[in-house]
């Protein structure tokens, strides 16, 4: 397993961060790396020792005490209160794999030589990372402005032997998982506290989950719809090339392609036609899974960027000689997209329910429920129910966080981004649409069977193939719970190729 170099000169690319998420590549700092945070913490230092001028954070307190000064003595415990005084987290733990996630992103920020930290702090953030050892974060407590301070003040509790971490299966105090390597708690110098609270990386964390599993849904819901048209006795008319041709948005134009491609050589298309015209959730595919994928383009492309910023407050300049108080820390750019993620993937998931029901109704010769003996059997009935009961729950989850602001911080934080938020939310999203999807893949799959001999294409009864490994064709009522749980797994993990 090769080690990923963290590099301030080379272009993160969320491709960059699937693979490493992949195959738990270990980090480390690239020499470069190493050179611009030194050379930065130095400037700081030496600039301190020049000169008394009031410098946000580091010589003054926070937020709306930013007008009371620190002495030079008091600058090591300031930064550690504010670690400590910061960690006001609540909720639901963060996942573990976003925990790892969020230390990842945390060093890379650092890495470009803004921030004033020293090099051993970066270095014992991937240690951490390295080894599997992840502080205990909270979902609740970000209004993701002034970076998400309470999950980070979490996240980097255990640099000073605080908090709890969680490490190989068990729940321990950071101060005795530090003891398991000998590690000794860190001193945090001027800046330093601020550096590691402000940021994005809560945000962030979520946001490229979210966009890598999008993206997979995006490609799932495809071959999902095209399944469905199938079983449906659909017609691949409204697929041409010519009628995108004319109306040429992007993902439209991209989804019209990939079901021509995956409907090709199909049997059942070379039957005859059962109805004049489909309805819409079959025939306009293309419009309504395309915008979708144009507005995860736009998604992913804040993402990447983001991935490639300094987000903490103030930056320091020291080839310019300037230490400047800004607003890199505040999500709104994250808050907006990730609100936007949300929406488009439970559009995805609200297309499908209305497919699933389309094919359960007893039309175009498929039994009522898709089960012989309807009546006695209830059959795929009440999974449509579950899936409407959790597209209902994603219109309201789509409610955008990035809509509302609460003061604080006693007026001086007057407009916050609330993209922490928009960030959990999107999550559930995603999971909510992995199982609609589900659903419906179960239903299509079930369907299909009902037009055998016939055959569809190669590359979808390959999928067909594949997913009667994990769930069997339902001949009459049995317990279906464990059915829908394996096609949610199916599609969050099947390799769906475009």
């Amino acid at each position: 397993m090769s080690t990923h170099s963290i590099s301030p000169t080379q272009h993160l690319t969320l491709a960059d961060l699937a693979t490493i998420l992949a195959d738990k590549s270990p980090a480390a700092l690239s020499p470069e790396a190493r050179a611009s945070i030194a050379a930065c913490h130095d400037y700081l230092h030496r600039r301190l020792a020049q000169s008394d001028a009031p410098i946000y954070g580091i010589n003054t307190g926070f937020g709306s005490l930013y007008n009371v000064s620190i002495a030079p003595e008091e600058r090591e415990q300031l930064q550690t209160n504010l670690v400590m005084s910061h960690a006001c987290g609540t909720g639901a733990e963060v996942p573990q794999e976003l925990v790892r996630l969020m230390l990842f992103l945390k060093v890379q920020s650092l890495s470009y030589g803004h921030s004033g930290v020293q090099v051993a702090t970066a270095e014992r953030l991937l240690a951490m990372y390295n080894r599997e050892m992840y502080p205990v974060v909270y979902e609740q407590g970000s209004l993701g402005a002034s970076g998400d301070l309470a999950p980070l003040a979490h996240l980097c509790l255990p640099l000073l032997g605080m908090g709890e971490v969680n490490y190989q299966g068990y729940r321990l105090q950071a101060e005795d998982a530090l003891g398991l390597f000998s590690w000794e708690p860190l001193h945090l110098q001027a800046k330093e506290g601020l550096g590691l609270l402000n940021g994005t990386q809560f945000m962030l964390a979520y946001a490229v989950d979210g966009i890598l599993r999008a993206q997979r849904l995006a490609a799932a819901a495809d071959v999902i719809a095209a399944l469905s048209l199938e079983a449906f006795g659909g017609c691949a008319d409204p697929f041409y090339e010519g009628l995108h041709r004319i109306r040429p948005h992007a993902g439209q134009v991209s989804v019209a392609k990939h079901m021509r491609e995956l409907l090709e050589d199909s049997e059942l298309q070379t039957e005859p036609r059962r109805a004049v015209q489909d309805p819409y959730s079959f025939r306009c595919v293309p419009q309504v899974h395309g915008a979708s994928r144009d507005a995860l383009a736009y998604v992913a492309q804040v993402i990447e960027t983001e991935c490639n910023s300094v987000t903490d407050n103030p930056n320091i300049f020291p080839d310019d000689d300037l230490i400047l108080s800004g607003g890199n820390f505040h999500g709104q750019p994250l808050a907006l997209a990730l609100d936007h993620l949300a929406l488009a993937v439970a559009e995805l998931g609200s297309i499908s329910e209305r497919r699933t029901y389309q094919l359960i109704s007893g039309q175009r010769g498929l039994p009522t429920y898709l089960v012989a003996e309807p009546g006695l059997n209830s059959g795929l009935m009440i999974p449509q129910y579950t899936a409407a009961g959790i597209v209902s729950q994603n219109k309201q989850l789509c409610t955008p966080a990035s809509a509302d602001s609460i003061v604080s911080s006693n007026g001086q934080e007057d407009h916050v981004s609330m993209g922490a938020n928009a960030a959990t939310k999107s999550r559930r999203v995603v999971e909510n649409v992995e199982q609609v999807l589900g659903i419906e893949l179960l239903t299509a799959v079930q369907a299909l069977a009902f037009r055998r001999p016939g055959r569809t294409s190669a590359r979808l009864e390959a999928v067909v193939e594949a997913f009667r490994k994990e769930v069997n064709f339902v001949v009459r009522d049995r317990i279906l719970y464990p059915d829908l749980h394996r096609a949610a797994a199916f599609v969050r993990t099947f390799a769906w190729s475009e």
